[in-house]
């Protein structure tokens, strides 16, 4: 079980089938928020649908390039999802993916909860790379590679379908020893390691 300790109020958990009913208030409440980014807003129509889609992240779980999805809660409750999409571990490639329910943007708590994936994917995992993409004039989502001093290399000209349209997605890279170079900036030295299956505490 991965768990991650941010802070005294935010935390990361591995997702699982507690989590279900969480996330799909999340997703109703703000389903106008989110449906303009985002390709599942309109075909998550109960908790039902939130648990088969849990059950068949488990399913894959024991595939190695599978997908590692993170709840996360602030205060004990699920506000958000980040994770890291399908790993290319023959070039130690992922991509970090991430949403917030729209009353807890502003807060920093994409940011904290990116650097403590990153690092868990550059110590733990051992990739070497990480990208993150965002539709072009999704303004929240981009401001936190650029804060994480993420390197622009383009725009990835109709590179998601959402909602019946193609969209452009600006894409950003960091690699390890970029990033190391940079970690004190959330006072996270390199040598600090967070862990699977323990709380690890990380201030930003």
């Amino acid at each position: 079980m991965l768990e991650i300790e941010i802070d005294e109020n935010l935390r990361l958990e591995k997702l699982n089938h507690s989590h279900a009913s969480g996330i799909f208030n999340l997703i109703n409440s703000n389903r106008e928020y989110l449906r303009k980014w985002l390709t599942f807003v309109d075909t998550t129509k109960s908790v039902k649908d939130t648990e088969n889609y849990i059950s068949y992240i488990d399913e894959l779980s024991n595939n190695q390039n599978a997908e590692t999805v993170i709840s996360i809660l602030y205060k004990g409750k699920l506000i958000g999802i980040i994770g890291l999409k399908k790993v290319d571990w023959a070039n130690r490639i992922t991509e970090i993916g991430y949403w917030l329910g729209e009353q807890y943007q502003g807060r920093g708590i994409i940011t904290k909860s990116c650097c403590a994936v990153i690092n868990y994917a550059f110590d733990q995992m051992g990739v070497n790379r990480i990208e993150i993409k965002c539709g072009v004039g999704n303004e929240r989502s981009r401001h936190v590679p650029q804060r994480l001093e993420f390197k622009f290399e383009g725009i990835e000209r109709e590179g998601e379908l959402v909602n019946g349209q193609y969209i452009d997605l600006e894409v950003y890279s960091i690699l390890k020893k970029e990033w190391r170079s940079f970690a004190h900036l959330f006072n996270k030295t390199p040598e600090n390691h967070l862990m699977i299956g323990e709380n690890s505490k990380l201030q930003a």
